[in-house]
């Protein structure tokens, strides 16, 4: 890859709410992440640290498209955060403070809003066995497991756990204990949730992949989804997570995602560290 890239590979460092991530621009050159590159970059000693990488192309029919990976090397189908971020970079790129976008789950809108923060509609939520998705038919709003979760899709999944303290839940033990449940074929997110407000919830987040965060969009949406059905909320939802505050609103469209965005710095992956990937 050095020899593509003979004086380096550009990338920039971004955050929503302290979820954080790395992005490379592969406008106009086509994709160059692999999941070597996404598992060497993800290390936080030997890399760059992230939480998610997202990879910006071109796309017809939008203003640009979006590919995600964790910091293991597999992919990851959704990324809220992610999308807010680039969505903030792209509507500053083009003088705009609006863009469309497509990811694997399809077209998606961003807005920056009046107080600078930027909000996506991560589409509808997906409730079918099917979509999540499952192994087995069951119910998805009471999942046969231990606390009686809720499984969500936003375009990836969500296994939500409503508790009365969200912070006495050991997230490591737990969250690595349910991401690889069999009922999961693809692996899960595992959220765990408590009302601590009139449509308020304080929510803490195993990321499959990735592990503890400070934050995921995805299952911040998912999570004010389940709470909405449990009817523990109405339909817009204020999440209070490690990193900072997100503000759900299900509406008729969509799902839509408020929050912080930050372009934290720009550097240069060298081509000494691209060569040692081969």
């Amino acid at each position: 890859m050095d020899q593509l890239f003979p004086q380096g590979l550009p990338f920039m460092k971004m955050h929503g709410a302290g979820n954080d991530f790395v992005v490379i621009d592969s406008r106009g050159r086509g994709p160059v992440v692999t999941p070597v590159l996404a598992r060497a970059v993800g290390d936080r000693n030997r890399g760059v640290g992230f939480d998610q990488l997202a990879e910006i192309h071109d796309a017809e029919g939008a203003d640009f498209a979006l590919d995600f990976w964790n910091s293991d090397g597999s992919r990851a189908g959704a990324c809220g955060n992610a999308t807010r971020c680039v969505s903030d970079f792209m509507m500053r790129q083009l003088g705009r403070d609006d863009v469309r976008l497509v990811t694997q789950r399809g077209h998606l809108a961003a807005i920056r809003l009046p107080d600078g923060r930027v909000s996506v509609n991560m589409g509808q939520p997906q409730r079918d066995w099917r979509e999540v998705p499952l192994s087995m038919a069951v119910d998805t709003a009471h999942l046969p497991l231990p606390g009686d979760p809720v499984a969500v899709g936003m375009g990836n999944p969500h296994c939500v756990f409503f508790v009365p303290d969200a912070e006495a839940v050991d997230v490591t033990a737990e969250g690595r204990r349910f991401e690889t449940d069999p009922l999961f074929p693809e692996r899960t997110n595992v959220e765990f949730a408590s009302l601590v407000g009139p449509d308020r919830l304080r929510m803490r987040v195993w990321e499959r992949g990735a592990g503890i965060t400070l934050a995921c969009g995805s299952g911040a949406c998912a999570t004010a989804v389940a709470a909405a059905e449990r009817g523990l909320t109405g339909r817009h939802v204020t999440l209070d997570l490690d990193g900072g505050v997100l503000e759900i609103d299900w509406r008729a469209d969509g799902v839509w995602m408020a929050g912080p965005v930050a372009h934290v710095f720009d550097g240069v992956l060298s081509p000494a560290f691209l060569r040692a990937l081969a």
